[in-house]
């Protein structure tokens, strides 16, 4: 297993974490092709990550109505202490106008309430979920500091920010010598680069450790689904789709990927998780499972190398076009300061 530290501390974490998005059940709806691990597949679930080396675990209060925490804190049993755990808050937690967002009041509840689901006494990293247009940011940002102070969160992260907000936030945070985010849970894989323009620039600038969420695309890069096959054989996609990317691209995409992954003797998934694995601004990647044998082929990504040209090779062929104002930026520069700094002339 690698290991990195997050953001700028020194916890250490695993690079490959498990997401515990699909522990708990769902009777009807959307979330059917999503919950669907019970504690007894849970508990080999976690137990495989242990032995691999995984120390590193996510939830949120909103997975499965609270029941992932429950199922994840009953899975860690005695070893939570040797485990970093992460979850978050922001999404609705119950039928009051007010069981949901990031007021005060609200995130005050959520620790409480993950706490207690957990069955712990501190989470390790507590991340806002969202965004919450309705609420101050400087009340979120005080809030999430008291958290930390009271000692039921060791660090706090966000999650589904623009770069804008979270450079703000940060700024509130040094500016008022308050505890500052310290880890970025973003999405993040080879059909979906967005995070390349803004957001990974503003993370290596201030030492955010990124924590990819959904790094198989929604388990697109599994290489299951194909162009002839596009339901996947009735797998989350078909109930659960709300990443948008081009699905004709995508399926070139896996062409290459099956490729590659032939001549490591490995799978699509290995490959594109070793991918991002390559990416500095990548601290941690969280692979979820509802079988062992999807965590086992995701297992393998720690230990695969891609060579030079199968990384400029997959690069290329999924680059985002450059946004104003980055592609001026270049333009804009002085070619006489640039090369005296590089020592030309």
């Amino acid at each position: 297993m690698q290991y990195n530290r997050l953001g700028n501390t020194g916890l250490i974490v695993s690079r490959l974490a498990f997401g515990a998005m699909t522990f708990g059940s769902a009777a009807e709806g959307d979330f059917r092709s999503v919950y669907k691990v019970e504690q007894t597949l849970a508990d080999h679930l976690v137990g495989t990550c242990l032995d691999a080396g995984i120390n590193f675990f996510d939830t949120a209060d909103a997975y499965a109505g609270g029941d992932s925490e429950i199922i994840l804190g009953a899975a860690l049993g005695s070893r939570r202490k040797e485990v970093v755990i992460s979850t978050k808050a922001g999404f609705r937690s119950g039928e009051a106008l007010i069981d949901q967002g990031l007021s005060r009041h609200h995130l005050m509840a959520s620790i409480e309430g993950s706490l207690k689901r957990l069955g712990t006494d501190y989470i390790d990293l507590f991340s806002v979920h969202r965004i919450d247009p309705h609420t101050p940011l400087e009340e979120t940002i005080e809030a999430l500091t008291d958290i930390v102070r009271q000692g039921k969160a060791r660090y706090t992260g966000f999650s589904n920010w623009p770069a804008w907000m979270a450079a703000k936030a940060i700024g509130l945070q040094q500016g008022r010598g308050w505890p500052r985010f310290q880890a970025a849970q973003l999405f993040y894989s080879l059909v979906g680069r967005d995070v390349e323009r803004e957001l990974v620039p503003l993370l290596e600038d201030c030492q955010v450790g990124m924590v990819v969420w959904s790094p198989l695309a929604g388990g697109f890069l599994s290489g299951k689904y194909t162009r002839d096959n596009p339901g996947g054989g009735g797998g989350r996609l078909s109930g659960f789709d709300i990443i948008p990317f081009d699905r004709d691209k995508g399926y070139q995409l896996i062409d290459v990927l099956r490729e590659i992954a032939e001549a490591h003797l490995t799978t699509v998934a290995a490959v594109s998780l070793a991918w991002l694995l390559t990416k500095r601004c990548v601290a941690s990647i969280l692979v979820g499972a509802s079988k062992l044998a999807q965590l086992h082929e995701n297992l393998k990504a720690a230990s695969l190398v891609l060579s030079a040209e199968e990384l400029a090779r997959l690069n290329q062929l999924t680059e985002i076009p450059k946004a104003y104002p980055e592609w001026m930026i270049p333009i804009m520069s002085d070619a006489r300061v640039t090369g005296a700094l590089a020592g030309e002339g």
